[in-house]
């Protein structure tokens, strides 16, 4: 519902290999972290986005969307629910092309705005989990 298998196909194989991952600091046992290291594992590069900045799996962090000096192509959000629309706001603002709400982070009304900002949405899903299932 929140992403069909073609949306999530085009988001992993087709819109850009540049992924900032919203909520990824050099925290181990947070999932952002194992997420991140999945898809560096699968080429993609990741631009950890957190109040901290930190370098992340030897990627530069930023402390926001808007402060990453270079095009971003999918935005992967670790935050809460709450938060989540903000974010996905930022993310068209930046010129993303698509967003990818991690497992429970649900935001229906920031869904539709990035729909209709034209940007590829998942929601409630994991991309560690389904890059692996496009063989």
């Amino acid at each position: 519902m929140y992403g069909d298998p073609e949306t999530v196909r085009r988001i992993l194989t087709e819109l850009g290999d540049t992924w900032a991952v919203v909520g990824l600091s050099s925290n181990q046992r947070r999932a952002a972290y194992g997420v991140a290291d999945v898809l560096q594992r699968y080429g993609k590069r990741i631009v950890p986005v957190h109040p901290k900045a930190e370098t992340v799996h030897g990627e530069t962090g930023y402390p926001s969307l808007e402060a990453i000096p270079f095009p971003v192509d999918v935005v992967d959000l670790f935050v809460r629910s709450e938060l989540a629309g903000a974010v996905v706001d930022e993310a068209i603002e930046i010129g993303a092309k698509a967003v990818w709400l991690q497992l429970d982070v649900i935001d229906e009304a920031a869904y539709e705005r990035a729909q209709a900002a034209g940007l590829a949405i998942v929601m409630d899903k994991c991309p560690a989990i389904e890059i692996p299932r496009l063989g």
